[in-house]
């Protein structure tokens, strides 16, 4: 056999190994999700683990060194997931307010259909709180996509000149506390109702004219 059959069948071995690896922890993951929305963060929740992956509890060690780091991975990938699912959302919608509506919708729904894990990270302290550079990383794009939207519609007069960027995020955050405010049992409202909401209220303030804003709220002297 040549040398340069030897390396073409060592890269090919590697490839396969890669793509074992990347299998098995997708099999890992899956089953922690189901397990973490049936069980929440308790203990004992690795041996669980493995009884849904159908593998040995070792060998969950083999690919995740903790529940924990288990955990984080499942909420990275559902996000990265998400945020191409919202992107998708916002790009096929028509016009501003339609694509703020797709934004809002597709985080709540997203919420409402993985509840327990987001129970998890608004109810454990410490290791598993989010950050807000978190935060911040994995909205970026579509918080990005929604300021250039607001940006065009700004300039064609559709709503009032404002900070494109930092409306994006006041949007972002507004959607988040509607979905703490729902995980806690604060807000009964279905994900289509308080997304309705989230836009009619935005709406308002974007497309609000700076004489009329001025005649309600006058400057205190």
């Amino acid at each position: 056999m040549r040398l340069s059959d030897t390396r073409r069948g060592l890269t090919l071995m590697k490839t396969k190994q890669q793509v074992v690896s990347e299998f098995r922890r997708a099999e890992i993951l899956d089953a922690a999700r189901t397990v973490f929305a049936r069980r929440g963060f308790a203990s004992g929740i690795m041996d669980e683990i493995a009884k849904e992956a159908n593998i040995a509890k070792g060998t969950i060690y083999l690919y995740f060194r903790s529940k924990t780091e288990i955990y984080k991975a499942i909420l990275d990938h559902d996000m990265k997931a998400l945020n191409k699912s919202t992107l998708d959302r916002i790009d096929a919608a028509t016009g501003l307010k339609d694509k703020i509506r797709a934004f809002t919708l597709a985080r709540l729904e997203n919420a409402e259909a993985k509840r327990e894990l987001f129970l998890i990270m608004d109810s454990e302290s410490g290791t598993l709180s989010v950050t807000r550079g978190q935060y911040q990383d994995w909205l970026r794009e579509p918080v990005l996509r929604l300021t250039s939207a607001i940006e065009e519609a700004s300039q064609h007069g559709e709503i009032r000149p404002l900070d494109s960027e930092r409306v994006a995020w006041i949007i972002a955050d507004m959607t988040r506390g509607t979905i703490q405010r729902r995980l806690l049992g604060h807000n009964e409202a279905q994900p289509n109702i308080n997304s309705e909401f989230l836009v009619s209220l935005i709406w308002a303030s974007l497309t609000a004219k700076p004489e009329k804003l001025k005649t309600r709220y006058p400057a205190r002297g």
